[in-house]
């Protein structure tokens, strides 16, 4: 609610720069300069996704803009429009470069509740309902939920990662559509990706796209 009026009391405004842009996140001066280094992420994804894409590496400026997005300050003080515009803006570019046809439905990567009761929001759920709402397709906020509560992948190796998400989701739907959307904010290592994917499949999805605001360059 409160971000509704935040969108009708400043609007019109690039969230970078305060120019003027009408519907638009940032200005195309802005646009240019943030997504100057998009890297190519459409190919040579990880079994089972069919292929991922992410609108910027995540270092620089686009990473200090996500994580204002992803750990707002508490409180309605903490809302961050400028930064939720930013992270909007990116999953926009990242849905345009998604290749092959629009999915059958869009899904995000859920948080555990504990983590979703601590923070408030999801993140990947308001990214997932800005492409639903410019696709005009079905987001299903409940196709998954995460029953672990999964530590940090930072400080692990690659074999751990995997063992650190394997089992972390369920699907709630024995029957999902063939094509899907699975969209997260920032992509680290791609386990959240891989699991969440393999999840998808085992409920009866076929063709899993990851579509993410940004993504680290150097996945090991």
């Amino acid at each position: 609610m409160w971000r509704g009026v935040l969108q009708l009391l400043f609007p019109g405004a690039c969230a970078r720069c305060g120019a003027a842009v009408g519907r638009e996140a940032l200005c195309p001066r802005c646009r240019r300069e943030l997504l100057r280094l998009a890297p190519d992420f459409e190919t040579a994804a990880p079994a089972p996704l069919e292929s991922w894409v992410a609108a910027v590496p995540f270092e620089g400026e686009a990473a200090s803009w996500l994580r204002r997005f992803k750990y707002p300050n508490p409180g309605l003080f903490g809302l961050d429009p400028a930064a939720e515009a930013v992270a909007t803006a990116l999953i926009r570019e990242a849905g345009r470069r998604a290749p092959g046809p629009a999915p059958d439905l869009i899904v995000p990567v859920p948080l555990h509740p504990l983590r979703l009761r601590q923070r408030g929001f999801n993140p990947a759920g308001l990214l997932a309902a800005t492409l639903g709402r410019d696709l005009e397709l079905p987001v299903d906020f409940a196709a998954l939920t995460r029953i672990r509560n999964t530590p940090s992948q930072t400080q692990l190796a690659r074999s751990q990662r995997a063992r650190n998400f394997s089992g972390a989701f369920r699907a709630r739907k024995r029957s999902l559509p063939w094509r899907i959307w699975l969209v997260d904010d920032v992509v680290t290592t791609g386990s959240t990706l891989r699991e969440a994917a393999r999840t998808l499949r085992r409920a009866g999805a076929h063709r899993i796209v990851g579509v993410c605001a940004a993504r680290t360059l150097a996945i090991r």
